[in-house]
């Protein structure tokens, strides 16, 4: 799940390229304690966990750093990190062993086995299949729905269920791809609707017990120890999210509990390093045991739509895949001729990568309690560059100017001349936009004229409410509480009387996690506002 970080730039960071292959090496790389120290220093990152497997041992795992910068604790192979997205490939798992057990099948049509499934096109309902909600293929658009759990949620899965239904469909069915995190929370329920357990009880009793990850945990409410946890952290204090002094943020708003089937798992460098054995294994463990077959292990790692491929200028073009697809909760594509599984995470404070080189058997999981990508994604070359058998980059230096480049050039188209609000507006006393305004599938925001000026209240966002800061016309900004939420411009448009007759909002900062989809919000006045 890629939210709270700039997710059209992790989507491009998470590319690969193509030139040749060479022997793996049989072992890490010999400075990698050292570069880990150096990166986290360049970086400001608080902390570093990164696990490695090979030839079906793992022959590293530990961390670097702290886990909190205002209560330091040294990270070490037991820390738990948030790692986001990487979680899907979980969901997918779950399914495959029902499709072991013959209890689902891959192409089993959703409203099949859930009756209340809707989507808002009625043929699309009807042709849904479980393989659909896993491959970003459904007609939604980037990011759809997923205001329903950021930054928080007191809704359940049901809920959301109830409301995919209203939310509008951006292209035809099956025709291209575009990233969601709604479905896999359909994926969890349907979970529930097959075994009679939650998404996080058979996650729990049927992966990651079996699997040997001990301290892994689903859920927000027990994530371990707090010497134990690595607290997330970002810069947030700067024209935008990504520029300013790193801090540490609100270590209660990681993932809301309902979207845990799409990014909800925290687990440590030595529970990945056993989940990266299982996966270079399919689904093998020790002893006789199997968590799932060969077949469908195979079956998850074989794409099914195309990706848009990342292009870059300049030394980073090497790092560009040749081809790039969506696999059953993986990425599948190329680096220097070599096939690559895998899937990066981000979610509020922290940011993930897991990374598969089959044919070699190789894996690596990364992770920081930071939003820097640039380490992040500098060392994941790194480390593929290593196992090629390819020197020469600084791909942490490289990536790290790249994004301090996307974000100086975003923060630009906020400040400078020429840019200023125009000193005009609002049309109507502060009490003309007050009342209530619904959106069908996010539901009713309420907009109150106090003391203070002008706030909101959202649904279904636990205890948020934000003022709204006149920007300019008939356009406010939403200041939350939370520095850490992007804020919104807020458009109130008035109809002939001078009414208000809708309110649309889109997040000031061009560069917004996808996660935060005000551009896909229509709010109209709701009848007991008397306009």
């Amino acid at each position: 799940m890629t939210h709270l970080r700039p997710a059209r730039l992790l989507t491009v960071l998470l590319a690969s390229a193509s030139l040749f292959a060479a022997p793996a090496y049989a072992a890490p790389p010999e400075d990698l304690e050292a570069r880990a120290e150096a990166l986290i220093d360049r970086f400001e990152a608080p902390g570093l966990s990164i696990a490695i497997v090979e030839d079906g041992e793992v022959t590293f795992a530990d961390g670097f750093g702290v886990t909190d910068l205002q209560d330091p604790v040294a990270v070490g192979p037991d820390t738990n990190f948030a790692i986001g997205s990487v979680t899907k490939a979980f969901t997918a798992t779950a399914l495959a062993i029902l499709v072991d057990e013959g209890r689902i099948g891959w192409d089993q049509k959703v409203v099949d086995i859930m009756p209340e499934f809707r989507m808002k096109d009625a043929w699309v309902t009807r042709e849904m299949t479980v393989r659909d909600l896993l491959v970003h293929r459904s007609g939604l658009g980037l990011g759809a729905g997923d205001l329903l759990f950021v930054p928080r949620s007191d809704l359940t899965r049901a809920d959301v269920v109830e409301r995919l239904g209203e939310i509008p469909l951006e292209t035809s069915f099956r025709s291209s791809y575009a990233y969601d995190n709604i479905l896999y929370m359909v994926a969890g329920r349907l979970i529930e609707r097959v075994t009679g357990q939650s998404w996080e009880r058979f996650v729990t009793d049927r992966i990651l017990r079996p699997a040997g990850m001990t301290s892994a945990t689903v859920e927000n409410d027990a994530r371990g120890p707090d010497d134990l946890v690595a607290d997330p952290h970002a810069r947030i204090d700067g024209p935008i999210r990504g520029i300013g002094t790193m801090e540490r943020l609100d270590d209660s708003l990681v993932v809301a509990q309902v979207a845990a089937p799409a990014g909800g798992i925290a687990a440590s460098a030595s529970d990945m390093a056993k989940w990266i054995e299982l996966q270079l294994a399919l689904g093998d463990l020790p002893g006789d045991a199997r968590l799932f077959s060969e077949e469908q292990g195979r079956e998850m790692w074989k794409p099914v739509v195309l990706m848009p491929t990342p292009m870059y200028a300049g030394d980073l073009a090497q790092t560009a895949p040749l081809f790039n697809t969506y696999a059953l909760g993986w990425n599948v594509r190329d680096y220097r001729g070599e096939r690559v599984i895998m899937h990066g995470g981000g979610v509020y404070g922290s940011i993930t990568r897991l990374v598969l080189l089959p044919d070699r058997n190789v894996g690596f999981f990364l992770a920081t309690n930071s939003e820097e990508a640039g380490l992040l994604t500098g060392l994941q070359f790194e480390l593929l560059d290593h196992y090629l058998g390819v020197e020469g980059n600084d791909w942490p230096a490289a990536f790290g100017k790249f994004i301090d480049d996307y974000f100086g050039s975003a923060a630009s188209q906020l400040a400078g001349p020429g840019k200023e609000p125009a000193d005009v507006g609002p049309s109507l006393p502060l009490a003309g936009y007050a009342g209530e305004y619904a959106d069908p599938w996010f539901g009713t925001i309420a907009v109150s004229d106090g003391d203070d000026g002008l706030t909101v209240r959202f649904p279904h966002w636990e205890g948020v409410t934000a003022r709204l800061e006149h920007y300019q016309y008939d356009t406010f900004i939403t200041r939350y509480e939370d520095e850490s939420f992007e804020p919104a411009y807020v458009t109130f448009a008035l109809d002939a009387q001078g009414k208000v007759d809708r309110v649309t909002m889109k997040a000031v900062s061009p560069v917004a996690d996808f996660s935060w989809d005000y551009d896909d919000l229509l709010f109209q006045p709701v009848a007991s506002n008397g306009q």
